[in-house]
Order: structure tokens, then C-alpha cells, then sequence
């Protein structure tokens, strides 16, 4: 019911702001950066000066995506991020609702504690009490499919051009594996048709993002699986590990992992994929699942993240192989879950 008021009420609450930041995720994926690229060009048609910051680099992947170029990195001048932030008089949080999130724009962020701030979001245990306005929606495929909604309730027809569409096409696609999960409703596949045209390719656009692998991409993902997957037949799991030396064995470049944590699952016996990656100082885990299992509580309860039923992430602070030990600690507790 309010997400039906914020949308009547759209048009006097975004006209009230002129310039406009947008701010996503750290190590932003294809949701964080369709939605908040198609938010960009939308809140354009309104005459707002809009800007979007994200924290560190997006991945290669995408680099195709219309106004890309427009995107602001904020790990490579964090000045003048803090300076877009503080003359902004709306922060859109799309994609996330927590400032911890952000990675470095965190600080920035907390001192901007005056500013109004939106939420568009579809992660869990939001603290909505921050937001002047907010749409959050746990059981929705992605982001940009809020977006989405979002401008169709303002009229598709007078908003909606190729470059929203393609943008929001990339998130609801990435965020869903290609529509394998996190599919709540019907309403996901009937958007995607709107969002389709004789101008809007939706098999050309599937294959930016998953035809354009670099060799050394492809032959790390040989590697993860043929030398760094350990299946855990008692409890229906696999993990894959990776330290900071294979990945720079491989020329790691930002994205290359999207997607492995996927390829376990396709083993029938597996109900659970966890990814285990050495980065940036930290490990980070990246949780999947089928069927009614939740790497949502697990990630939460032990790994100090979240995130979905079926997809979930969380980071520490320890060596590879306490993370890899943690995990193993942990699967005990539920192996009825998984065994089911």
C-alpha cells in the first residue's frame, strides 16, 4: 500500500530536489548499476541534476552499458565524491539499505546525516526510520525491477526509452542468473515484456553480459572447478576457494568471479554453493542455494551478511583458511536443512 502512495506521490516529491546523488553498493553488480543508471536517466527527464557514485570499479562486463562513462568511482578522487554528496539535497540508496554497505563512501555518508534521503531497495532488515521516502520490497527479483515499476506508474509511454529499458533489462537479468531464481511473481516476466522493443535487443543484451568472458576469465572458472571445488557430500554443499595468488595468477579483473558460485549448483546433489574468495584485505563468501533453504540466516548468523532466500553474501576478517574452517563449524547446525 505505501508503494502504491510513493508512486502517486512521485512527481511532487522528486520536483521538490534539484540536484540529486545516487549511490550504490560497493563492488556493484549488474542490479546495482542497471537500476541506478535507468534511476539516472529517469530523474534527467525531470530536469534534476543527477549523479551517480559508487565506490570502487564496476565489472567489465558491463562496461557497454549505456551512460557508464557518467559514473562516478569514488575510490579514484574521494574528494570530489564527498563534495557531490554534500551538495546534494536528496541520497538515493539504490541496491542497499545500509551506509555499511558502501564500503568507502561510509564516513561521507554518516556526515550527511541532514540530507533526505531515498531508499529503493529489495534487501532485508532495512532501518526505514533514515529515509524521508522509500520503496523496500523483500520479495521482488531485483532492484531495477522496482525501478521499473516505479516509471511504468508514471507512464511508460512518456518516460521509458531504450536506455532504461536496456539498463533495467541488465538488472532484473543478472539479479535473477538469468531468471533461475528469485522470481516472486509473474509481474517480473510481465515488466520484461514491456521493457522489450524492435529497438531494445534483448538477446544482444544477454550477450554483453555473458558472451564476453576475456581467456583468462574463462580458464580461471576451469580452475575453480577442476582444482578448488570440494563437494561436502554429508550436507548437500560445495564450496570453492580462492586466494589472492590464483587470483592474480589469472589476472584478476573486477567481475571475474560473477557467476562462479552458480556452477555447483548444477549438481544435482547440491543444495548449497559458497564462494570463498582472498580480496582487498578481506574474504568474502558468497552464498547460493535451491529450493527452500535460506543462505540469508546463514550468511547473517555467522558470516555478518545477508541478503536473500537464495543468494546471500558476508566478509571477514581472518585468514582463507579460517574462513574455509568457519564454514565447515558451522554446517552441523544444518544439515537437516540441507538434507531435506
Amino acid at each position: 500500500m505505501f508503494k502504491e502512495l510513493f508512486f502517486n506521490n512521485f512527481n511532487n516529491f522528486i520536483t521538490q530536489y534539484k540536484r540529486v546523488a545516487i549511490v550504490s553498493h560497493v563492488n556493484p553488480d549488474g542490479d546495482a548499476i542497471g537500476s541506478s543508471l535507468a534511476f539516472y536517466y529517469f530523474l534527467l527527464k525531470f530536469g534534476i541534476d543527477a549523479k551517480i557514485i559508487i565506490p570502487n570499479d564496476y565489472p567489465e562486463f558491463l562496461a557497454w552499458m549505456p551512460g557508464i562513462e557518467d559514473i562516478f568511482l569514488y575510490d579514484k578522487d574521494p574528494e570530489k565524491g564527498a563534495e557531490y554528496l554534500n551538495n546534494a539535497d536528496l541520497i538515493c540508496y539504490l541496491d542497499f539499505n545500509s551506509p555499511s554497505r558502501t564500503g568507502l563512501i561510509h564516513n561521507d555518508l554518516c556526515h550527511c546525516k541532514k540530507t533526505p534521503k531515498l531508499l529503493i531497495d529489495h534487501h532485508r532488515d532495512a532501518d526505514l526510520s533514515q529515509f524521508v521516502e522509500y520503496i523496500s520490497e523483500v520479495e521482488t527479483s531485483s532492484t531495477s525491477e522496482l525501478v521499473a515499476e516505479l516509471i511504468k506508474s508514471q507512464g511508460f509511454e512518456k518516460y521509458l526509452d531504450d536506455k532504461i529499458a536496456t539498463c533495467l533489462l541488465v538488472g532484473i537479468m543478472t539479479d535473477t542468473g538469468s531468471f533461475a531464481h528469485s522470481i516472486y511473481h509473474p509481474e517480473t516476466f510481465r515488466i520484461c515484456g514491456e521493457l522489450i522493443s524492435p529497438t531494445v535487443n534483448y538477446a544482444l543484451i544477454h550477450s554483453n553480459i555473458y558472451n564476453t568472458f576475456s581467456e583468462n576469465r574463462m580458464r580461471l572458472l576451469g580452475f575453480c572447478i577442476s582444482n578448488r571445488m570440494t563437494i561436502l557430500h554429508e550436507y548437500n554443499t560445495a564450496y570453492i576457494y580462492l586466494s589472492k595468488e590464483d587470483l592474480e595468477s589469472f589476472n584478476y579483473q573486477v567481475g571475474d568471479t560473477e557467476g562462479v558460485v552458480n556452477y555447483p549448483l548444477m549438481i544435482d546433489s547440491v543444495k548449497m554453493s559458497v564462494l570463498i574468495t582472498e580480496r582487498q584485505g578481506v574474504i568474502r563468501l558468497s552464498f547460493r542455494s535451491k529450493g527452500e533453504f535460506s543462505v540469508h540466516e546463514l550468511a547473517k548468523s555467522h558470516f555478518g551478511g545477508g541478503g536473500h532466500t537464495n543468494a546471500a553474501g558476508g566478509t571477514m576478517n581472518c585468514t582463507l583458511n579460517q574462513a574455509v574452517d568457519k564454514l565447515l563449524e558451522v554446517l552441523p547446525q544444518y544439515k537437516n536443512l540441507l538434507n531435506k
